[in-house]
Order: structure tokens, then C-alpha cells, then sequence
């Protein structure tokens, strides 16, 4: 019988803590220490990892066999620098991170002491708690990785009951700003549509919204750009002249984003052919003397020059 695969973590934050504790579940998969220094990396440790030795980085890296790096994008770098330079790292030890914009470039200080290094990202959004562990079924990890090493990364996403998508070296950080563009700006979208039902007199916004945008995320994902519906699509230049008229006297923070997406829903709705030329310079002009900053952009020039 084999003896179990040692992974360390170092990073005890929202990613690294349920991580950890999802592979910690798999018999062939010892968690043996993790790091944290703050507060919630600590209370986190604690409800999800029990047990589980906190370490300082470089004695979490000598202890295991895989080492996972779940720091933030921007303090990566240097954390790699830092456990190469103090001779925690080894040659033959695996040296993976969870970062999507980075992709094997920033490993390099330990790939030259001979470490076999993995990009390995979730494409899920965490809240550091019990609730993400089921969720990270079936979820997608962008991988990159060498072909030796392959076969580890496999194993790991599949012990966090994950599915690969390799991603080249080169296309790492289009591969995360098309994650960040859906789920980061979903949150900001949603927010926002709920405050502006609330300045309405919603007593439940969420409420309000849950089923419709259920659907419409369903039919998005399913359908693309066929699941356009609502004003701009039809061409309601009047309906829109109201909302923008309505935003500015009650949640005038909104506005931006509000005219920067009917821009790019104008622009997709001309592009196929649904909304009449006539009505799509209509509604540029319209989104033109909203008074917002970018106005005469693009967007607006693109579905003028269609006309």
C-alpha cells in the first residue's frame, strides 16, 4: 500500500482553506500543515482544517510532498521567490498555485531548483466556508501544466471532484478575465439592480429578482445572444429615454453601468440584425446625451457607422 500524498498550503484564505479540506477528505491525500497569519486565515484553519499543524511558509514547504500556493495574484510572486531563496523548496516536489491570471512563469524560481511546477485555478467563487466544498463539484480548474506533470494535476482536481480545462501558458490571463468579466461583474450587476429596485420600493430585492435572472442566466448559457429580450432589443427608444430620465433622479450612481451595457446590448442586437439600423441610432444617440463619460465611444460609433 502507498503511503499517502503530503500537500501543504500555504495561503489559509477563502481558496486555500476549502481546498484543502475538500482533498483532505480523499484517503490517499494527507494534509499535513498549513499557513495563515491573519485573524480569518486563522478561524478558517480552524473550522475547516481541525487539527491540521499552522506553520510558517517555509516549514509548510518542507513538510510535503505538493505544495499549494493559494496567495493573492499580486503577493505570488515573491512567495515563490522568498520559499526558493531560504532552500524550502526541493528538486521533485510539486509546487502548484490556484491563480488564474498567472500561468507557469511565475514558478520559475522553483522549476530551476528542479521542482515539477502545475497552474491549477477553480473557476468557482468561494466564501471560505462549508458551503463551497459541495459546489466545487464538477467545477472546472484551468490547468497548465508540462506533460510530466500532467498526471498529478489530473489527480488533484479529480480528488476535488473537479474537471480539467488545459489552458496554454499564453492564454492564461484572457482565460481569467473572461471568469472575472461573468462572476466579478455579475456581483456589481446585481447589486446594483437591486438597490435600484429598492429606491422603487422593493421590500425584497433579491426576492424580485431570483427567478428572472435564474432564467435569464439559464437562457444565456444555453442560448447566447438569442436570449436578448427587453428594451434595446425591441428598440423602446422611449422606454429607455425614461429609464435613463428615472436612474438620474433616484440611483444616479447606476447610471454608468447602465448605459455601459445598453451600449453593448445595442451593439450585439444591430450586429445580427434584430434591431433595426433607425432604431439603433436612435438609441446611440440616446445613450450619447446621457451625460456619462465615454459616450461618444466605440460602442455608439460602431452602431452609427452600421446605419
Amino acid at each position: 500500500m502507498t503511503s499517502p500524498l503530503r500537500v501543504g498550503v500555504v495561503g489559509a484564505g477563502r481558496v486555500g482553506a476549502v481546498l484543502a479540506s475538500r482533498l483532505r477528505s480523499h484517503a490517499d491525500i494527507d494534509v499535513v500543515a498549513a499557513a495563515g497569519a491573519s485573524d480569518r486565515s486563522l478561524a478558517r484553519a480552524a473550522a475547516l482544517l481541525p487539527g491540521v499543524p499552522i506553520e510558517k511558509p517555509s516549514a509548510v514547504a518542507r513538510s510535503c510532498d505538493v505544495l499549494l500556493l493559494t496567495v493573492p495574484d499580486d503577493m505570488l510572486a515573491n512567495v515563490v521567490r522568498v520559499l526558493a531563496d531560504s532552500g524550502a523548496l526541493r528538486e521533485g516536489q510539486y509546487v502548484v498555485h490556484t491563480s488564474g491570471r498567472h500561468g507557469l512563469a511565475v514558478l520559475d524560481p522553483a522549476a530551476d531548483l528542479g521542482a515539477r511546477v502545475v497552474a491549477l485555478h477553480p473557476a468557482m467563487t468561494f466564501t471560505g466556508t462549508e458551503v463551497d466544498l459541495d459546489r466545487l463539484s464538477g467545477c472546472v480548474f484551468g490547468v497548465t501544466a508540462g506533460r510530466s506533470e500532467r498526471l498529478m494535476a489530473e489527480r488533484l482536481v479529480d480528488a476535488l471532484g473537479g474537471r480539467v480545462m488545459w489552458v496554454p501558458e499564453e492564454m492564461r490571463t484572457l482565460y481569467h478575465a473572461g471568469l472575472a468579466h461573468g462572476a466579478n461583474h455579475l456581483v456589481t450587476l446585481v447589486t446594483e439592480a437591486m438597490e435600484i429596485l429598492r429606491a422603487a420600493g422593493a421590500d425584497d430585492p433579491a426576492g424580485t429578482l431570483r427567478p428572472l435572472l435564474t432564467a435569464a442566466l439559464d437562457n444565456a448559457l444555453a442560448q447566447g445572444d438569442a436570449a436578448l429580450t427587453g428594451p434595446i432589443v425591441r428598440g423602446d427608444v422611449g422606454t429607455v429615454e425614461a429609464h435613463l430620465r428615472d436612474l438620474t433622479e433616484n440611483a444616479a450612481h447606476t447610471l454608468p453601468s447602465y448605459v455601459a451595457m445598453a451600449r453593448a446590448t445595442l451593439d450585439r442586437a444591430a450586429a445580427d440584425g434584430r434591431l433595426m439600423p433607425l432604431r439603433a441610432v436612435k438609441l446611440s444617440r440616446l445613450l450619447d446625451e446621457a451625460g456619462v463619460d465615454g459616450g461618444s465611444g466605440a460602442h455608439g460609433s460602431r452602431v452609427g457607422d452600421s446605419a
